[in-house]
């Protein structure tokens, strides 16, 4: 039995974060597998960019209706069987969303979700796209088991939000239709892994640039490892690394073991 250390995070900007230490922050790591969200950089960019990262060997995806916006990349030391891109729905394949990567135990999914928008102007869009990812995912799961990682743009509930009656139905990110969405996709089979092991422990992922919300700690966690259930007993750790910085954003991990 092997340990496969797997990190997410969502770097706001490829070539922005490459020049805060991100190939130091790689290094220290030290994972086999990097899921990348919010890339905002055309193909080539990408390529690029990630190039200058050494060891890994790198699959894209870039957004093509709006340049400089989206994007997700895996970074991997292990060859995938398959790799795949979007979700087969042309509504929902415009901005470079999902990467689907198959290996031998496992299909990986990383995912940036679609933000519901300043006054909630995209909440319905958001819910269509929540519909459309529960059955990619499921989908998979019917073959083998899944590994959801990414920016899910959701705090589950109040432990995951720091002000959460301030945001609840008036915030993207906290209205009870997200909640909702996420709650269906756990309901088919998943589980949240840093939930799962430290129930009550309050930790964020994401912190607003504006108002030193991260030194003061205001913060919300929507940034996810979802796993299949029945990878429960291959779960070794799920951590949230807080000690990274260079993106609005740090990157959250889980540890399996196959």
């Amino acid at each position: 039995m092997s340990e496969l250390h797997l990190v997410s995070w969502n770097v706001n900007g490829i070539r922005a974060i490459l020049k805060k230490d991100f190939i130091e922050n790689v290094q220290a790591m030290n994972a086999d597998i990097i899921c990348l969200q919010e890339t905002k950089a055309q193909p080539e960019d990408v390529k690029t960019a990630l190039a200058t990262v050494p060891d890994y060997q790198f699959y894209t995806n870039s957004s093509k209706a709006r340049k400089g916006y989206s994007g997700t990349a895996i970074l991997t030391r292990k060859a995938p069987i398959d790799v795949t891109y979007d979700m087969g729905v042309e509504e929902h394949d415009q901005e470079g969303r999902v990467i689907t990567a198959e290996f031998d135990e496992f299909y990986l999914v990383t995912v940036y979700t679609p933000n519901s928008g300043d006054g909630l102007k995209r909440l319905d869009y958001r819910q269509d796209w929540d519909e459309t990812f529960k059955d990619h995912i499921t989908a998979l799961d019917e073959k083998k088991p899944v590994i959801v990682c990414g920016d899910l743009n959701v705090a589950h509930e109040e432990i995951d939000i720091a002000r959460p009656k301030a945001n609840y139905n008036k915030s993207a990110g906290y209205t009870q239709q997200e909640i909702d969405g996420l709650d269906n996709l756990l309901a088919e089979g998943f589980f949240d892994s840093f939930r799962e092991l430290h129930p009550e422990e309050i930790k964020y992922s994401w912190w607003n640039y504006r108002f030193q919300a991260r030194e003061r700690n205001v913060g919300w966690r929507i940034d996810y490892f979802l796993l299949s259930e029945r990878l429960k007993d291959q779960l070794g750790s799920a951590e949230i690394y807080n000690e990274y910085h260079g993106s609005d954003h740090c990157p959250v991990a889980v540890k399996m073991k196959f």
